[in-house]
């Protein structure tokens, strides 16, 4: 019976020893961070900075009036297409052509004084001729006096006569701008184009403009062979953008068409700059980047909104590591034998993942280069093959040199990024 009651506790204790180990193989197999691991591969990358715009024609008049005026025919409407020195639209011309006939009638007049003068200049000289002719034969029959009235006599009319020719050249620059101010009645298209905006109609009155006012605008023409994408850059990403750089955009109104170009101009000042925001609400400082579009089928319109990715710079076949997985540690300082830290060593901040080996992490400089899309060109301090950890982005915040971690098995919550 005691032997029984000894074998009996034997097999407990064995058991119990049995589920203890199992428990502590189990608990070992459990221990560590849960986190997503991602091994070192080569990838082709692309750098892109996104900015959003408009799209507008490269070529655009805003056609205004040069005289004030009552809109009297209206011979187009918005959205027709239009040729160079086609009529547009005519102005009421009652009050400009009233006024070519008072300066025709002006110039007419000076004429008429000029002919006169002309006349009081021919008989001053005839009389001066007439008293040289008389002193000729007997110098008693004509005073010295005599002589010198008519020699005046003749300068006056003389300059009697430039004055009148004067006012004649006056009278005619005064016709020819009443003339040219009624040939403004009549507005003509400036280029080949497309009627875009239209602001007035048959009926309405158009003014000019002054310092502080701007006049009526009539109407904008557009020539759509060449369009522009004009988008706003933040001032980070400026430096990295160059002429020519490929860009693929992105057309609201076209969101299942796709649209290339080139960037063809860089704004070099603010768009908005310091000097004219508000103090104390000093707002982003953008960038006015101008992208030529492709020739496409499409009908763009000026004013349609985009999205611009701009390539900025290309890796082909270079290593990748995923831009979650870079992370920052401080790099501690340089100690003398005594504690104390070297002086002009502080503490600095360096860039790095952790890489997985054996179940643990150890913090890894490396040297990135381009930004791609999810993952950063790997410069130096990696191979391919090697197991990073790549998420999620608290897990790696919070992660320690030498610390365990384990391949995250199911997404848990808070998981994401």
């Amino acid at each position: 019976m005691q032997t029984k009651t000894k074998v009996l506790v034997g097999i407990v204790v064995v058991a119990a020893l049995g589920s203890s180990a199992a428990l502590s193989v189990a608990k070992g197999r459990n221990k560590g961070v849960e986190v997503r691991m991602e091994a070192i591969q080569r990838r082709d990358l692309v750098e892109i900075v996104t900015a959003s715009g408009n799209i507008r024609a490269r070529r655009a008049v805003d056609m205004s009036s040069d005289i004030s005026a009552k809109v009297s025919e209206l011979l187009v409407e918005e959205g027709d297409d239009v040729a160079q020195g086609q009529v547009l639209l005519r102005l009421d011309p009652a009050q400009y052509q009233a006024g070519v006939s008072r300066s025709e009638a002006a110039l007419l007049q000076a004429q008429a004084s000029e002919s006169q003068q002309a006349a009081n200049r021919i008989q001053a000289q005839r009389n001066l001729d007439r008293i040289e002719d008389l002193r000729a034969r007997d110098s008693l029959l004509v005073s010295r006096q005599q002589r010198d009235d008519a020699v005046t006599a003749l300068e006056i009319a003389e300059a009697q006569l430039r004055a009148a020719q004067f006012g004649v050249s006056q009278a005619q620059a005064a016709l020819e701008e009443a003339q040219d101010r009624l040939s403004k009645t009549i507005i003509r298209a400036p280029m080949d184009g497309k009627i875009t905006r239209l602001n007035v109609e048959q009926g309405e009155t158009v003014i000019i403009g002054t310092m502080n006012n701007p006049g009526s605008l009539i109407l904008t023409i557009s020539d759509l062979s060449v369009i522009e994408a004009v988008v706003q850059v933040d001032e980070t990403d400026v430096p990295e953008i160059s002429l020519g750089d490929s860009v693929d955009v992105h057309i609201d109104a076209f969101p299942n068409a796709s649209f290339t170009g080139r960037v063809t101009e860089i704004g070099n000042s603010a768009i908005r700059p310091p000097s004219q925001q508000t103090a104390g609400q000093q707002a982003a400082i953008d960038f006015e980047v101008v992208v030529t579009l492709d020739p496409s089928e499409a009908e763009l319109r000026p004013d349609l909104s985009a999205t611009a990715d701009i390539v900025t710079a290309t890796r082909a076949d270079v290593l990748a590591v995923p831009i979650i997985a870079l992370t920052v540690r401080e790099e501690k300082a340089d100690s003398t034998t005594d504690g104390s830290s070297r002086q002009g060593n502080a503490p600095s901040d360096v860039e790095g993942v952790f890489v997985v080996g054996d179940g643990v992490v150890s913090f890894t400089r490396v040297e990135i280069g381009i930004a791609g899309q999810e993952y950063f060109e790997v410069l130096s301090g990696l191979a391919e093959g090697d197991t990073v950890v790549a998420g999620p982005y608290q897990r790696i915040r919070l992660l320690e040199d030498g610390a365990s971690v384990r391949r995250i098995e199911s997404p848990q919550p808070g998981d994401e990024g």
